[in-house]
Parts: structure tokens; sequence; C-alpha cells
């Protein structure tokens, strides 16, 4: 039996202990603590500002008022709603693919289309960086995990080749969550199309925010859907909400419908949430002027930041993450920052390799040039303050 006491202690003398914070106000560029505290918030995925924006609030009022709370049982059985349905084909039609599929969570996306698309000792080819959920849905399904050198189609082709057969699943990130970095999409599905591999991007972080109309790193790519037969994305960042879906083309969705145990056997999201993400879609849809200005505040603040010496990932993506090395350097620049009135949370290992701890700071379109001037100015001060210590 696991000694959680001990393992609990192990994680606080290491510095790697996680603690929650309680948000007393809505989601935004500003939040109010437990503490009573207003801070100015640097570590939200709500990358294009939708979150609370008043045409989404007021969508889920109308489907509250429309559907209720809840819907009440899986999609099999009679949750499956109008409104999710309208979702659906929209998302479809956003990402340029025949269909998708609506999940509770793109944790559940990633291992219900893992577990679908790999038998038991099946090889399924991953980045080295890519997510959790993408990781565990290979070991989950008892599939044959692969992981070849981060954002290397080489390395991807070596290994595909290695297997002496054709076949598997690979699998990456469209941007890599802790880095920003974007994957090599048509280097690697050229090295899955020529092994007649499936080939899966999560594009959790690009969806909304790369790519004409902001269709994610998929279409910004080009690639269509022979070379890229499965898209994930998430509901919960650009686009403001929850859940995730998965789009592809007719026998996948349905394949998953017949067989993803983890859209199967749970309820479906509430119809009041789906009705408020199809007006937050339009939105991204419609607003490119989110995405130019995230694009000036990144700029904007890789500029601050070189002036400043701070190791940035090579990102052109709202996560630019600041590496600071050990888990304990990381907490007390965060520590120093909460001080100013500044929150962005320290990220540490297992999330990211030993000694490369950091601040993983985000962008929304909802910030300002003069929020990021004063993000930049707290950086130096608590920089110098850690030098002088």
């Amino acid at each position: 039996m696991k000694d959680l006491s001990t393992a609990l202690r192990s994680r606080r003398a290491n510095q790697l202990y996680r603690s929650r914070r309680v948000l007393d106000s809505p989601q935004g560029v500003k939040l109010r603590l437990e503490d009573g505290r207003e801070y100015l918030a640097f570590c939200s995925n709500d990358y294009l500002g939708l979150a609370s924006h008043p045409a989404v609030v007021e969508a889920f009022h109308a489907g509250l008022e429309r559907y209720g709370a809840g819907s009440g049982a899986a999609h099999l059985i009679s949750g499956h709603s109008r409104a999710h349905h309208e979702l659906e084909e929209a998302l479809a039609e956003f990402v340029h693919r025949p269909r998708a599929l609506l999940f509770s969570t793109g944790y559940m996306a990633n291992l219900g289309v893992l577990t679908t698309l790999a038998g038991r000792n099946d090889p399924v080819f991953e980045d080295r960086s890519n997510h959790a959920s993408l990781l565990d849905g290979a070991r989950l399904g008892g599939a044959r995990l692969i992981r070849y050198r981060h954002a290397d189609a080489a390395d991807l082709g070596r290994r595909l080749t290695a297997t002496g057969r054709a076949g598997g699943v690979v699998a990456t990130d469209g941007v890599f969550s802790m880095d920003g970095d974007l994957a090599p999409l048509p280097a690697l599905a050229r090295q899955a199309l020529a092994h007649s591999a499936w080939f899966m991007v999560d594009d959790a972080h690009g969806l909304g925010v790369i790519g004409p109309q902001g269709r994610g790193s998929v279409a910004a790519c080009g690639l269509d859907l022979e070379q890229v037969p499965v898209i994930v994305g998430t509901l919960g960042k650009a686009l403001g909400t929850f859940g995730a879906f998965v789009a592809g083309g007719e026998e996948l969705i349905e394949a998953l419908i017949q067989e993803a145990r983890t859209w199967i056997y749970t309820t479906a999201p509430p119809p009041a949430l789906a009705m408020a993400t199809l007006a937050a879609l339009r939105l991204a849809e419609q607003e490119d002027w989110r995405r130019i200005r995230l694009r000036e505040l990144v700029d904007h603040f890789r500029n601050g930041a070189a002036g400043l010496g701070l190791e940035l990932c090579p990102s052109t993506t709202p996560i630019q993450p600041v590496i600071v090395g050990t888990a304990a350097a990381a907490l007390r620049l965060s520590d120093a920052l909460l001080e100013q009135g500044i929150l962005i949370t320290a990220i540490r290992p297992p999330t990211v390799p030993d000694g490369t701890s950091r601040l993983r700071i985000t962008f929304s379109a909802a910030h300002t040039e003069a929020q990021v001037d004063r993000l930049l100015g707290a950086l130096e001060q608590a920089l110098q303050c850690d030098l002088d210590r």
C-alpha cells in the first residue's frame, strides 16, 4: 500500500507541493482571490478573453431557461440535445472536417481516441513534450508507447521504420502547452502517411488563436483530412467555456460513438454550456482583432523581456514561459510577483523536466500594453531582489 504521508512530506521537502487558490471573481485579466485583494493575472488559458464575455454569458442564461441546468443522461441514452448537435455541426465546419463529437473534457477526448484507434501492444508514437492526457491515453489503453524527440520528424520516421510494420498512431500537440512552440505538422503528417499510421493532433492551445479565423494549427498549415484525420480541440481555453471535441471523418466519429468508453459511459455536458460555447465560437470566428491584439502583446512582451535578459522559449503564441531552473527559484519568483499584485503560477516537475521549472506566462486579448509593461517592471524588480538575497 502506498504511504501517502511519506509521499506528501517528500513533495513539500522538494518544493513540489501544489495548493489551490480560491477565486472570488469571474475569470478575467483581473482576479479577486480569497484574501480580498485584486491581482493582475497572467496565468489563464482564456486567450481571447471570452470566458466572461456578455454574449457568452447571455447565451448560457438562454440555455438554462430552455434546457435547465443539466443534461440528465449520457448522449446515447437521452442526454444528447439539439444544442449539443448544433455545436458539433458548427465545430466540424469550423475546423473543416466532416463531423465532430463532443466530449466532457480534453483528457477524456484523448483517452477515447487513443483507446479506440490503438489496441493492446499497438504502437503509438508521441512527442516527448506531449500533454499528459495523450501519454496516458496510450498507457491506459495498453498500447506500446514510443516517444520521439521533441518536434523531430526525422526521429519519428526512424522510429516508425524500426517497428518493421505499417500502421499505429502518431499523436502530437499542435501547440505545446508548457513551451508554447508549434509542432512541425506538415513533416509529421508526411511521416505518418508514408507509414500508413493515423495522425492525431491535439490542438487545445491552437484552436481560436492560430490560423485563418482562429481555425487552429492544422488549418494554419493547410493540412486536409487525409493528412490529419484526427483533430482534438478543447473548449475551455480560447473559447472560454468547458469541454472538448474530436473532429474527423464519418467512420472515425461513428467508431468513437460505438467504442470510446470515455464518451459512452459519462453524462453529457449541460446543453446550456453548448449554447454558450456556440456563441463563443462565433465571436472567435468573426473578431480577428482578438488574435491581432494577442500577437501585438506577445511581441511587446518578448521585446521587453529580451532587454531584461530573461530566458524565454522560442514561442510566438500567447504561452510565454520564463525558464527559471529549480522549483525553489520558480516559487520565489512567483511569490515575489504576488507581493506586487501579479498572479503567475510556478510550473514545476513532473509537469516539466527537472531543471526547467518556470513561470508560464500567458496572455489574453483582454490585456493591455500598459498591463504588460507593469508585468515587465514587476519581473525586473523581483529578479533584482532575488539577486540581492
